[in-house]
């Protein structure tokens, strides 16, 4: 009897575990959700093209920002101010970007959907673009493939930079192959954020990409960059590009939650004092100012409150007036001092910055929260004598303000420079005004273009410094750009502050992430030995090899930046 009851439980648990595996089974498909193998894939591609705006400016208009000396922050200022980055420079979000672009290329191509696949080409490039320009060699060919099951896949090697670049270039020439058809089998719809499915579009997004591309290369491989620009500028319906704003990858944000707005923004964040933290920078705003650029009114809050050292004034005198012409300028709040007030603080006047309108953070200062007689010297400080960012980035949608993936500025002033090199690329002069006219045009002064670009400060002298300064003024709210061009020329000249910023000099890229070095090391300790070490290398804290001060292949050899 205990023998048959013993194996009519067995055959009960058999018959039970089938049961229960099948059912959880059925308990492990999500009813809402979509099934991999069949489901479209303009489902995804909204993901991709949003999450890649937001990483685009959060990097742009946050950190990079503060080393390209648009902004500076006083308060919790290390990483913005100081490029002290430690371990937070993590490429998991890119990557992840990535593995959603790669549903959508594959499914495209099994679907045969060549808008699909020339779009997802475009984003691929664009973005592995970032994360080589960003850290040097990297997981490429064997990237994205971990759910295949093996080693190789799951601790990916690292490409070369070069080779990224070249796969970059390829995959772009492709993806305006793709695009040039004159009807598709498919439709994205609204899932096309930037464009509606435009295929002209996307096609003039490829060829711009890869001009960018090839222009990267320019000081590294010149020959393969001249014949990579003049092939594009030299036929234009071949390679039509991003000439006007209308062209532009461009998104805005709606500002209903953190998730779907600007970074950075001031309510209803719980903790508002993000968009308080930053400030405009000294060296931007001098920029802006000695060319009489409207543009600093869209960019920058002038002080609520100016100063002036009163020099018919005698003793510790401070007080503030009312709507006041002082040197033919109306204030309609200011601090009138004297000089015995400024030595009474153990400073001398040229420690203040008197400007009526605009004063920006000089770079990695101490104490950046005190800076100019503040009225607050807590950290995110209310300073009425420092002129913060604009009031349209302290709300959700930043005032209508869109993220710009690549502008007709930047293929303008591209042209430009190619052109000054002397290559075939169109008339230097006339680029570098429309790239100026176009940057105008998007912050809404594109009346006043013609006038600025008439002034003896900004009208065109031929050289190099001059396009990539105005590309850099241009690049607000984008700026790895400007890091980019600076790394590739030096231009314009930036540097950092001994004993305040990690190194003296600016970085060149950044460290390879914590996470990859302790579950990759082998193959990260191998990217290493590609970077070449130089005298700030030992700056920041990671050996002479990963550092930020470590010149990744593209600009090894070049004599740049400094």
């Amino acid at each position: 009897m205990k023998k048959i009851y013993i194996i009519l439980m067995g055959a009960f648990l058999v018959v039970t575990g089938i049961s229960c595996q099948k059912h959880l089974v059925e308990l492990n498909e999500n009813p809402n959700g979509a099934d991999p193998s069949k489901a479209n894939p303009n489902l995804v591609l909204s993901t991709v093209l949003t999450s890649s705006a937001q990483a685009f400016v959060n990097l742009g208009y946050l950190d990079i920002a503060g080393v390209m000396q648009h902004t500076q922050k006083d308060g919790w200022a290390g990483g913005h101010n100081n490029y002290d980055w430690g371990n937070s420079n993590s490429w998991s979000g890119y990557y992840s970007i990535l593995r959603n672009n790669k549903f959508v290329l594959d499914k495209a191509v099994e679907l045969n959907f060549p808008l699909q696949e020339g779009i997802a080409l475009v984003m691929k490039s664009l973005v592995f673009g970032l994360i080589t320009d960003l850290y040097g060699d990297i997981p490429y060919s064997d990237a994205l493939k971990a759910n295949e099951g093996t080693n190789e896949y799951t601790f990916p090697k690292f490409d070369s930079q070069q080779s990224v670049y070249d796969s970059i270039l390829a995959n772009l020439e492709k993806a305006n192959d793709l695009l040039s058809e004159s009807s598709y089998n498919s439709e994205t719809g609204p899932a096309d954020i930037y464009y509606n499915g435009d295929a002209k579009k996307w096609r003039k997004f490829a060829n711009s990409l890869a001009l960018r591309y090839y222009m990267r290369l320019s000081e590294k491989l010149p020959n393969v960059a001249q014949a990579g620009v003049e092939k594009i500028a030299g036929n234009q319906d071949k390679y039509p590009l991003i000439l006007s704003v209308a062209d532009e990858p461009a998104m805005g944000f709606p500002g209903n939650s953190d998730g779907d707005s600007w970074p950075a923004y001031a309510v209803p964040q719980s903790d508002s004092t993000n968009y308080i933290r930053i400030k405009m920078c000294n060296t931007l705003v001098e920029a802006l100012l000695e060319r009489n650029d409207p543009r600093i009114a869209a960019w920058a809050e002038p002080v609520t409150e100016s100063i002036y050292v009163d020099p018919d004034l005698s003793g510790n005198v401070s007080r503030v007036v009312l709507d006041t012409v002082i040197n033919g300028v109306l204030r309609p709040r200011v601090l009138v001092i004297t000089s015995d007030f400024i030595s009474a603080k153990g400073i001398t006047i040229n420690d203040i910055n008197q400007n009526p309108y605009y004063v920006g953070l000089p770079v990695a200062l101490n104490a950046p929260q005190t800076y100019n007689l503040s009225p607050d010297v807590q950290q995110a400080s209310h300073n009425t004598h420092v002129s913060w960012v604009n009031k349209n980035f302290a709300k959700g949608n930043a005032g209508g303000t869109k993220v710009r993936l690549i502008t007709a500025a930047e293929v303008h002033f591209i042209l430009a420079e190619a052109a000054a090199k002397g290559w075939n690329a169109g008339d230097a002069e006339e680029h570098y005004n429309k790239g100026i006219a176009a940057s105008f045009s998007v912050w809404g002064f594109g009346p006043q273009a013609e006038a600025y670009t008439a002034q003896p400060e900004v009208a065109f002298d031929g050289t190099i410094e001059q396009i990539i300064t105005q590309k850099w003024i241009a690049s607000w709210s984008m700026a790895a750009e400007a890091w980019f061009d600076w790394r590739r020329t030096g231009y314009p000249e930036l540097h950092g502050v001994l004993n305040r910023t990690v190194a003296p000099e600016l970085p060149l890229r950044f460290y390879y992430p914590i996470e990859e070095r302790n579950l990759n090391g082998t193959n990260v300790e191998a990217a290493n030995q590609s970077l070449k070490s130089t005298q700030y290398s030992n700056f920041g804290g990671n050996g002479a090899k990963n550092s930020p001060w470590s010149q990744p292949w593209i600009v090894q050899e070049t004599g740049k930046p400094w």
